[in-house]
């Protein structure tokens, strides 16, 4: 009867523990990323949110990203888990630039 409980009590706590962790784990690509925010900065500029100069630096700051991540990659073959942090930062702070922006009341006209 003990080891029935046990085992119970086992299985319990691992069908709890398995969703937390399937969702947990998975990291979005980082070329989906960069795609993401380009979609952004080209949806900014269709709409007005965006003037050409914030359009053009965006870009280039975008472009800067993904030669860092293109170097990572080849100087080592693959992204390690510092340099992923690094470029996810780097998104990160890109894409809330982007959403500042976008947001600013400038207008084209």
């Amino acid at each position: 009867m003990k080891k029935l409980t046990v085992m119970l009590m086992g299985l319990g706590f691992a069908t709890a523990a398995f969703p937390a962790v399937s969702v947990a784990a998975p990291f979005a690509p980082l070329n989906q990323r960069a795609q993401m925010i380009q979609s952004r900065i080209d949806q900014g500029i269709r709409s007005g949110g965006l003037d050409r100069r914030e359009a053009f630096q965006l870009q280039g700051q975008l472009r800067g990203i993904q030669k860092l991540e293109y170097r990572y990659r080849l100087s080592g073959g693959r992204i390690d888990m510092r340099e992923r942090a690094d470029l996810e930062r780097r998104y990160d702070a890109l894409s809330a630039k982007v959403r500042f922006d976008k947001h600013d009341r400038q207008r084209r006209w």
